[in-house]
């Protein structure tokens, strides 16, 4: 075991300490189940269940924690009330009217279903950040081609795909600077930021092929692709306790399933 794991099995955030894919494995029969839902109480119960297990066995930052207790729930209160308005009238019932607008009106059952949908794509979104908070995209990578059997190749061509991005923000940001520092800016108003962002362009792709030309060098350097398989310098282990993680989050969402449809 490596210094990393042994660090992260000794951490109280214990979602830390798991596989990635074990993170993967125990909610995707629950969001499964949510796509095909329609009622309020099971994807709520699905992201209180994904909030507790977030908030206390991931490692949140402030802007984690401002994602988590303020972003998503007032992103699911604006997609809630934008699919309370985009709900066809014909299909609801006209009982109990919340408000009337000259000819329009909005019924209480189009705000459930409203409601209904935006819990469901939170508690989807909520569910897949037990993996997005509490592992690293080379530790996914490296998962996936030990347990998966992922080919290498495809597995570590995506990751350095992936990392282009920052590396594309960090040269997005010198060339700003460099525009500002020569006083090219162009003045204000949309035509100019037009005019600035198409003059980004040429730098930025220039600069993107270097980035490309290093990381293939690199990679020629390391005989990638030369043979079947790998080493690797860091291990990222399937234990018991993955296991247990993927039975339990099973076995807790075929309780909550079944208890909502009972009652």
């Amino acid at each position: 075991m490596t210094a990393t794991a042994d660090a992260s099995a000794a951490s109280p955030h214990f979602l830390h300490a798991l596989n990635p894919l074990a993170t993967i494995a125990g909610p995707i029969p629950a969001i499964l189940v949510l796509v095909f839902t329609r009622d309020i109480a099971t994807p709520a119960a699905f992201i209180a269940l994904a909030y507790l297990l977030l908030l206390t066995g991931a490692r949140l930052t402030a802007r984690r924690l401002i994602l988590l207790l303020l972003a998503l729930p007032l992103a699911a209160v604006v997609l809630g009330l934008g699919f309370s308005l985009w709900t066809d009238a014909s299909a609801l019932d006209h009982s109990s009217v919340l408000l009337t607008i000259g000819d329009y009106s909005l019924y209480l059952s189009a705000v459930e279903v409203g409601a209904a949908t935006a819990l469901r794509l939170m508690s989807i979104v909520a569910l897949a950040l037990l993996t997005g908070l509490a592992s690293t995209g080379p530790d996914m990578v490296r998962s996936a081609v030990a347990h998966l059997r992922v080919p290498y190749r495809v597995g570590y061509a995506a990751l350095a795909s992936y990392r282009f991005v920052p590396r594309f923000r960090y040269e997005l940001d010198v060339i700003r600077k460099a525009h500002r520092v020569r006083g090219t800016r162009g003045g204000r108003g949309p035509i100019a930021a037009v005019r600035r962002t198409v003059g980004y362009i040429v730098p930025l792709l220039a600069s993107a092929i270097r980035h490309a030309e290093r990381v293939s060098l690199s990679m020629d350097a390391r005989a990638f692709g030369a043979h079947p398989s790998r080493t690797e310098r860091h291990d990222v282990p399937f234990r018991a306790r993955d296991t247990v993680f993927i039975i339990a989050f099973w076995l807790l969402s075929a309780i909550i399933i079944v208890s909502i449809r009972i009652f």
